[in-house]
């Protein structure tokens, strides 16, 4: 049976409130344990997150609505887009192995926030399929769209969190 657990480490470095935040995915499915990525706490509602096998890198506020800056994505911003990216991505995977590649196909994100608690209540998907991709047939079509409402985060968000997609020139 597949294993699925989390481990959150946080150390504190000063008392200005600066953290670094190591995040473990173990899915035991007998590889070794490799941490994920870093985030770390600069102030000013801001943090830092490297994807360690990379050293790739970016920035996160806090949006405007909750005391932020809002001059990078929020961390919410950022769930809404992954549930994007997790979609085209296995979707791409998938035209692959059936021999097309997906490129230009671009999806706009809406994030709808609740309050009471503050928390995302619905995310919202656009597909624009670029017209090199407009001919394709139905089977095909169903087979990817199955793919992207299947994905790892689609399937990982809560319930409660209404998914829209729109899937353009494939609805």
């Amino acid at each position: 049976m597949n294993e699925i657990k989390s481990t959150v480490h946080i150390t504190s470095f000063t008392p200005l409130l600066f953290f670094t935040l190591s995040i473990v995915y173990n899915v035991n499915l007998g590889q070794k344990n490799i941490m994920t990525s870093t985030v770390v706490y600069n102030g000013e509602l801001r943090t830092t997150c490297t994807h360690l096998r990379s050293g790739n890198g970016f920035e996160t506020d806090a949006p405007v609505d909750n005391n932020g800056k809002g001059e990078r994505f929020s961390p919410t911003d950022l769930m809404a887009t992954s549930l994007a990216t997790c979609m085209i991505t296995v979707m791409s995977i998938k035209a692959r192995t059936m021999g097309f590649d997906l490129k230009g196909v671009k999806i706009d994100v809406l994030k709808i926030m609740k309050a009471e608690p503050r928390r995302v209540g619905g995310i919202e998907l656009n597909f624009h399929i670029p017209e090199g991709l407009l001919n394709t047939d139905e089977k095909t079509k169903t087979i990817l769209k199955n793919t992207g409402l299947t994905c790892p985060v689609a399937l990982s968000l809560h319930p409660g969190i209404e998914q829209k997609v729109d899937w353009g020139a494939w609805s």
